[in-house]
């Protein structure tokens, strides 16, 4: 790993199975800002993040006004991409106002029947920069009223999340791999 951050990242967080609402706004929320950026860039800035967007509360997030994004402009800590800043807010949002009985995350799970999808790869370059299932929960989440949600964001939104475990086959933190978790 290029970092103590990504290797903590890569062990405590990436490819783990996530069913919390605001964890997952989290997590999609750092998949948009990575968009066109290093990943190490925005572990970086995730505490920055974590301040601005009062801990990815999505109640207090969705209730961000035009004032609150264009003060986060002037934050030199975080990633001040106006569109991304908006989408934050506007997922947030959707997120929200869920429509029907189920949540997000009861949403999201049932694209893979409520368990994680496992690759068998070997190699780093085995992994796709999307899937047909990432380009149809992208359409999805687009029809629903998403912002900057396309088809490689969501693809590695599915892999942190743990819907898709993309770790190696020889990756000590593999399922397989692991003993006593």
């Amino acid at each position: 790993m290029s970092s103590a951050t990504m290797q903590r990242y890569h062990d405590e967080e990436w490819g783990r199975p996530e069913h919390d609402e605001q964890r997952l706004f989290e997590l999609l929320c750092l998949e948009t800002y990575q968009a066109g950026l290093s990943w190490q860039t925005v572990l970086n800035k995730r505490e920055a993040f974590e301040q601005a967007f009062h801990h990815f509360d999505i109640a207090t997030v969705a209730g961000m006004t035009p004032q609150d994004v264009e003060q986060l402009l002037t934050n030199a800590a975080i990633i001040r991409n106006r569109r991304k800043l908006e989408a934050t807010v506007n997922n947030a949002r959707v997120i929200l106002n869920w429509p029907g009985p189920d949540h997000f995350a009861t949403w999201l799970w049932a694209f893979v029947d409520n368990r994680p999808i496992r690759h068998q790869f070997t190699s780093a370059s085995e992994m796709p920069g999307t899937t047909d299932l990432a380009r149809h929960i992208s359409r999805e989440m687009k029809k629903r009223g998403f912002k900057f949600v396309g088809p490689t964001i969501i693809y590695s939104f599915l892999q942190v999340a743990g819907l898709v475990n993309d770790h190696l086959m020889s990756c000590d933190w593999a399922p397989e791999n692991r003993q006593g978790d």
